[in-house]
């Protein structure tokens, strides 16, 4: 299958019990990610993540279930050729 690039965007709603878990996660799927930008907004303890991804799209998918799986975590995909909502 051909790799697609596009962007994750993931709002941890629980920033200092998640965080970590959020990072080892990217870490473990870090060949897919081109580039990354957290932003903490601490006034409402929420961790804002956008991410570039380039790579197989069922590896975005399986990075993605184990984000949403942590809960209290939203998640966003938009890859070249398809889209989630």
């Amino acid at each position: 299958m051909e790799n697609s690039v596009g962007g994750v965007v993931i709002v941890v709603e629980n920033r200092e019990k998640l965080a970590p878990r959020v990072n080892a996660i990217l870490t473990e799927y870090g060949d897919l990610i081109v580039g990354r930008v957290g932003l903490p907004y601490r006034e409402k303890n929420k961790y804002v993540i956008t991410i570039v991804v380039d790579g197989d799209p069922d590896q975005v998918g399986a990075m993605v279930a184990k984000l949403e799986a942590l809960g209290e975590i939203q998640v966003k995909v938009a890859l070249s050729g398809m889209c989630n909502n």
